[in-house]
């Protein structure tokens, strides 16, 4: 597994240290589903050295691992010392939870490539530089009859293929699990152990799905050092409006790499998230204070209909993401979409964002040919219907059968209802 380790400084804001400890922070927010710890005050008593793992299955993190990374960051604001681990020797294993099936195997190039390209997003996340420790060192020249000695006798088969992941795909229904996959939980717990002697990590944190591995690591610190460390998950992230896991468009995952999702792409999904739930992301998805939030959803509750909470939302969480400027571009071109801006006041670089997100075609003669050209009409005579009803707009006038085509010299918005666009080249 490789390891990003950074051993963040103190960064309280006034607005934590005055009103919330840790624990009340964790609980407002909705990240505390499962912990070792009887009691979730005691996170208060003392600054943690935590860990929490990334995967390395893909060459970008989601926003699913962004949920996580703003767990991180909580403790970090409250003083922890954060170790963020992603999945390098796990990833040539693959985990078993949450999963149906078995996973295609990755080859250890892949592997590190995703490692790569995941650093660099952590990096522009937790704004500090990270270090990159690999922990195929400690893997991959471990003999597997010492692993087995000095590990493998700690675990217990019993418990093992009771945990729900394990059993459910060990019954009649499920689709088997591999000595590969079942030996998952064995190579996490060792990362807590090695990283609680290295680095005194007394604290995993994980999603709801990895609660088992967690305590494999929990129980094997404690049997072979004595030491009492702990674990701590946030729950899975659901969306009210389908009652599914949250993350994903009709086009799949989004991620937080631009060349996958892109910038327009990754706002444009947190502009359209539900009603229900903008309240509940803008606490785990942000770092505005309980104070920022709040006032944010009074004002939303008064008319939902000015969507500030989704442009609230939709803005800090590409800002974090993408960085201001991207955000700003992308902010001014959706503003323009909507009628809330004028499309000449884009800038040269907001107009070809928007050309690479938006069907692009030359004008025609004919207006009617050119909104077919550009694919808001199946045919003529449903675009003269649409121009004849009002439903066409020309850089957000709208157009008519008895008018001359409008468009200007360069680029136009031409714009079929309230949501279908296009550009249109005018040379």
């Amino acid at each position: 597994m490789l390891v990003l380790c950074f051993f963040c400084g103190l960064r309280y804001t006034l607005w934590h240290m005055a009103t919330m400890t840790l624990s009340q922070e964790l609980q407002w927010r909705g990240f505390i589903n499962q912990t070792s710890l009887t009691d979730v005050a005691a996170l208060d008593n003392k600054k943690w050295a935590f860990y929490n793992g990334y995967d390395a299955s893909a060459d970008s993190l989601t926003i699913g691992n962004l949920a996580a990374v703003m767990l991180d960051k909580c403790f970090i604001r409250h003083g922890s010392k954060a170790l963020l681990l992603a999945g390098g020797a796990t990833s040539l294993i693959g985990d078993p939870g949450g999963k149906d099936s078995e996973r295609l195997l990755q080859t250890e190039e892949e592997v590190e490539k995703n490692v790569s390209a995941v650093k660099i997003q952590l990096e522009q996340l937790f704004g500090e530089q990270v270090h990159l420790v690999n922990n195929l060192s400690w893997f991959k020249d471990r003999g597997v009859l010492d692993f087995l000695r000095d590990v493998g006798k700690y675990f217990s088969m019993t418990p093992l293929v009771q945990r729900d992941y394990i059993a459910s795909r060990m019954n009649e229904s499920g689709g088997g699990i591999s000595y590969t996959e079942f030996s998952y939980t064995l190579l996490q717990g060792y990362d807590f152990l090695h990283l609680h002697r290295t680095y005194g990590v007394d604290l995993q944190l994980a999603g709801s799905d990895q609660w088992g591995n967690a305590l494999s690591g929990v129980e094997l610190v404690r049997k072979v050092t004595g030491d009492e460390v702990h674990a701590l998950t946030m729950p899975l992230i659901i969306d009210k409006s389908t009652g599914k896991k949250f993350g994903k468009s009709e086009a799949g995952a989004i991620w937080l790499d631009a060349n996958k999702t892109t910038v327009y792409q990754f706002y444009q999904f947190w502009l359209n998230v539900d009603d229900d739930s903008v309240g509940d992301y803008l606490k785990i998805f942000t770092e505005l204070s309980k104070e920022q939030i709040g006032g944010t959803m009074t004002s939303f509750e008064r008319d939902k209909s000015g969507r500030l909470a989704q442009k609230t939302l939709a803005y800090e969480v590409t800002k974090l993401v993408h960085g201001e400027e991207k955000v700003d571009a992308v902010k001014h071109a959706t503003e323009v979409l909507f009628g809330e801006s004028d499309f000449f006041d884009l800038t040269k670089g907001e107009v070809e964002l928007l050309m690479k997100e938006l069907p692009t075609v030359k004008a025609e003669d004919n207006l009617a040919h050119t909104v077919v050209k550009a694919g808001l009409a199946s045919s003529n005579t449903e675009a003269a219907n649409f121009i004849d009803s009002g439903a066409i707009y020309i850089n957000g006038q709208k157009a008519t059968l008895g008018t001359k085509v409008g468009f200007q010299k360069g680029n136009n918005l031409l714009r079929r209802g309230k949501n279908s666009f296009a550009i249109i080249e005018n040379r």
